[in-house]
């Protein structure tokens, strides 16, 4: 009877084991969380083998609290990979975040984070594949999670944007086509042992799965799909720029001082149906900077960011969120905007770091499904970053690799 019971809870732990794992995202006390390989940007990086990996995160209860890191190797689904630790990582996590300064001359206090990989006790990440970083608090609980991927340079995947060719969607779509060639290795039965992932504008939520190759050219993969490997093309991001804390800047109306530095947004409108218009954005990122004093991290202060929209379309029991880079593209309680009857507008407030950062505003409908265009729009001329990676698993091997890493923007979109 024992014997039987452990056999039961060994399945169903090995069952949960198997699960694809999601991210966990930070509580309200852990802001401006920045993972990112050698290029500004922030999210879910996408590194080469040997590159460093740099993790930033405030905690504005500015106690010194001790936090812990592990890494974790995982599938194309994200499920866990059958390699032990051993065999995907040079050295040993599970450590204390040694490096961390209190912020200076600021009106929120906090305690700044940082962590770089490889360091002293993770000398390499030694495969390429998904990979988790999870950051836990003193008390082994786990306080947020980041995904990100490593690949080595084995393939050459070419990408192209086009518009869409069907009729009803050309200008409101576009379409990824890309092809894979490996000179130096062999992709065997490409059907089984190869899989992509198609991300638009570092936004791994959204990104575009489980496509097989159209057909193969000798050992060129061709991917030229129409509506398979098509995204919504959205509309240029919204922006502010808080890095003068004092002063109104960028699409900031009037600034006011109470417990803490209040900014007031410029009210923005439903964009859908109007004319497209170019403005330069950075795809929905953010980047922490201040006119205040010389270091960024501990000396940028945090302000009440208030945003107001005017929108007269029905929601259908829907949600009006904001969206971004800076919570890595996350909807909760904290992102919507609620109806205020007095005002006539759509309200919220967030507490940002000084700094410039993308904002867009989505529906999210009853049935869970997002509509990035709902207020924005969808207009074929947007300019959007595309990244294609590749995986391989050969017959036989135990893990899913990352070969090769493609990149295009909609600047060049072509019929």
């Amino acid at each position: 009877m024992k014997q039987s019971a452990l056999l039961i809870l060994f399945l169903c732990a090995g069952s949960l084991f198997g699960q694809p794992q999601t991210e966990t995202f930070s509580p309200n006390y852990i802001k401006s969380i920045i993972l990112k390989g050698n290029f500004e940007f922030t999210g879910n990086p996408i590194i080469i083998q040997g590159q460093t990996l740099t993790l930033q995160f405030d905690d504005i209860i500015g106690d010194e609290a001790d936090y812990y890191y592990t890494i974790e190797h995982f599938d194309y689904d994200w499920s866990p990979s059958g390699l032990v630790k051993a065999e995907y990582l040079a050295g040993f996590d599970d450590v204390r975040i040694l490096n961390y300064e209190n912020s200076f001359n600021t009106l929120q206090p906090y305690t700044h984070y940082s962590l770089r990989i490889p360091n002293s006790e993770v000398q390499a990440l030694k495969v390429s594949g998904n990979y988790m970083l999870k950051i836990f608090n003193s008390d082994r609980e786990l306080v947020f999670s980041r995904k990100f991927m490593v690949y080595e340079s084995l393939a050459q995947v070419a990408v192209n944007v086009k518009r869409s060719r069907d009729l009803n969607f050309v200008n409101s779509k576009q379409v990824v086509n890309f092809s894979i060639s490996s000179p130096d290795l062999l992709l065997r039965n490409p059907n089984q042992t190869v899989k992509v992932r198609i991300i638009q504008n570092y936004n791994l939520k959204t990104a575009i799965e489980n496509i097989e190759p159209q057909y193969t050219l000798g050992n060129e993969l061709i991917y030229r799909y129409d509506q398979p490997t098509s995204f919504w093309a959205g509309n240029e991001y919204l922006q502010f720029d808080s890095k003068d804390i004092r002063a109104p800047t960028i699409n900031i109306s009037r600034v006011e001082l109470l417990d803490l530095y209040h900014h007031y947004l410029f009210t923005d409108r439903t964009r859908d149906g109007e004319p497209y218009s170019y403005n330069p954005d950075i795809n929905g990122q953010f980047v922490i900077r201040t006119l205040q004093g010389e270091n960024r991290n501990i000396e940028s202060e945090y302000v009440w960011t208030h945003f107001s929209l005017l929108n007269y379309e029905p929601l259908n029991g829907g949600e009006l969120h904001l969206y971004g880079a800076f919570n890595n593209f996350k909807l909760d309680d904290s992102t919507l905007m609620k109806y205020n009857k007095s005002s006539g507008l759509y309200e919220n407030a967030l507490l940002f770091k000084q700094g410039f950062y993308n904002y867009n505003y989505v529906l999210l409908k009853e049935d869970g499904t997002l509509d990035e265009g709902f207020i924005s729009g969808n207009f074929d001329e947007t300019e959007n970053e595309y990244t294609v990676l590749v995986y391989f698993r050969d017959l036989g091997a135990r893990y899913d690799r990352i070969i090769g890493v493609g990149t295009a923007n909609s600047v060049n979109i072509t019929n």
